[in-house]
């Protein structure tokens, strides 16, 4: 009967020992699953991001094509039917563009050093730091700033300088 008591006690031990083996390689996969899991995740993000960055890229090397198609549309009459396909054309490319999220700046009200640049300061009846003219639209590609827009901004006139002080 010893032996029969010492092998059981030995067969369950040895079911012991491979439960808690079972256990840990069970805890191991699991882990191992996730960290594959956050990997793919963290891989995809990247991946989005390098391709958000590289249309960027891209995309900032047509803004002074757009500048250009602007500039010379606004100087024609659209009479001919040249001038209204060309028209036409800068209307699809900016269409185009804007679904793929490109989208201007607001060069209207107050200067914000994030999204414009100061070429130019005038005096003006208007409050410090207005802007009165845009010189060069800005543009942002989703949450990517590709150009800032350059605005004139007013300043105060020499006579309210007097007032205040």
């Amino acid at each position: 009967m010893d032996d029969k008591k010492a092998s059981e006690e030995t067969a369950s031990a040895g079911k012991q020992a491979w439960e808690k083996e079972r256990e840990e390689m069970k805890d191991r996969f699991l882990r191992l699953a996730a960290e594959f899991d956050n990997y793919k995740k963290r891989t995809a993000k990247e991946l989005e991001g390098a391709k958000g960055i590289g249309k960027a890229e891209c995309v900032s090397h047509l803004l002074p094509v757009l500048d250009e198609f602007e500039i010379a549309i606004e100087s024609m009459a659209l009479k001919s039917e040249s001038e209204k396909g060309i028209a036409l054309i800068f209307s699809n490319l900016s269409d185009t563009l804007r679904k793929d999220g490109l989208r201007e700046i607001n060069s209207q009200g107050r200067f914000d050093p994030y999204k414009h640049e100061i070429v130019l300061t005038r005096e003006s009846q208007e409050s410090d730091g207005t802007i009165i003219e845009t010189i060069r639209k800005g543009y942002m590609l989703n949450e990517i700033m590709l150009r800032p827009a350059s605005v004139v901004v007013s300043k105060e006139t020499k006579q309210e300088q007097g007032k205040t002080t």
